[in-house]
């Protein structure tokens, strides 16, 4: 009999697994591994560390997770791997190129990413954002989002993921059902949205449009509407109603970091209100052997309806990687995307909270 899978997704220190992480691992058997910035310094490094988690937990199928969007949230970065748009850009594209053109960048946005992440032997990315762009985004966001046409980042966000599907990566898809129109940030405070249900069905629609993903992301939002207690990824009745609801969402759904500030608790409490709320399964970001510790010995495993949502994932990896003409592709990115920044550090919120030492607060 298999052994049972923790509801979690954890996250690691350094660029290899410590002895006391690899013995957690082995014990509990997570769900898998996000993986961020402090833990890549080269491509060659990368794999070895995915291949080691593999071991580590016995399974060829553990989830192994980064955030690779494009622009200002993208985990692999220039030199070894390629630079790559943010949503915002990519759907400015049709303004000069047209909606087809821009439909095949964000293709290709997809395939070199799904590329990147095979070589290595990363199975799982946290994109696209569904998000609609409003003017009182948060900027923490907003170039994350492909614009304020929901029809246009629901038909990008389709294309993108089944070009990550057809290529063995599993897409997860954020922030359900829809971050647009908070104006502060949730790593430090939680957003309220004052709007009603029928006003937010622009923002549901890209959701419900691509409500076949085999994952999504809660949002850490409070829709007053519906429960002005809770956010979103806490709240039983804004995920049945809404999620699994009017979106009909029936992927894996996973909860956004439970280190963000949005929520409160210790790291245990906003874990256990997460999947009692539907969550299928957690996100934890800081990599604390502490906190990890407490959250592997104290979060219960997969459930038998996470396993099925989970086992359509796993068909996902067994599709074949192709083996194309990724230089004419890389060259015709470039050209409807033209130049893109490199990677500017400044700011990756999950990071700069854990830089700062900004723990979970208690109740």
């Amino acid at each position: 009999m298999d052994k049972p899978v923790l509801a979690a997704m954890l996250s690691i220190s350094e660029t290899k697994l410590s002895d006391d992480e690899k013995k957690l691992f082995e014990q509990f058997n997570p769900l898998g591994i996000t993986l961020f910035a402090k833990n890549i310094e080269s491509k060659a490094q990368l794999k070895n560390l995915t291949k080691e988690i593999r071991e580590v937990c016995g399974r060829d199928n553990v989830l192994i997770a980064i955030d690779q969007e494009g622009g200002r949230v993208r985990r692999l970065r220039e030199p070894e791997f390629r630079s790559y748009a943010a949503q915002i850009d990519l759907g400015k594209t049709e303004e000069k190129f047209g909606f087809e053109t821009t439909l095949q960048a964000a293709h290709n946005h997809a395939l070199l990413i799904a590329q990147d992440l095979h070589e290595c032997g990363i199975n799982w990315n946290y994109a696209p954002c569904l998000d609609i762009a409003y003017p009182e985004t948060s900027d923490v966001l907003k170039s994350r989002c492909f614009g304020n046409d929901e029809k246009k980042a629901a038909i990008l966000g389709r294309e993108m993921i089944d070009v990550y599907i057809q290529s063995g990566i599993c897409p997860c898809i954020k922030h359900m059902p829809g971050h647009g129109r908070a104006n502060v940030d949730p790593h430090l405070q939680l957003p309220v949205i004052e709007n009603s249900l029928s006003e937010l069905k622009k923002d549901f629609y890209p959701f419900w449009f691509n409500r076949h993903a085999p994952a999504g992301m809660t949002a850490h939002i409070v829709i007053k509407d519906v429960d002005d207690e809770h956010p979103v990824t806490q709240s039983k009745a804004a995920i049945d109603k809404i999620i699994r609801g009017e979106i009909g969402f029936e992927g894996f759904l996973i909860s956004d970091s439970i280190n963000m500030n949005a929520l409160s608790g210790n790291v245990v409490e906003r874990a256990l209100a997460c999947l009692d709320a539907g969550c299928d399964a957690v996100c934890y970001c800081f990599g604390s052997l502490e906190e990890t510790y407490a959250l592997c010995k104290n979060c219960p495993v997969l459930t038998d309806k996470s396993l099925i949502r989970l086992a359509k994932i796993e068909n996902i990896f067994k599709n074949k990687f192709k083996d194309i003409d990724y230089k004419k592709i890389e060259n015709n990115y470039a050209q409807v995307c033209g130049a893109i920044e490199k990677y500017n550090d400044k700011y990756d919120a999950t990071e700069t909270l854990r830089l700062m030492n900004i723990k979970p607060q208690e109740n």
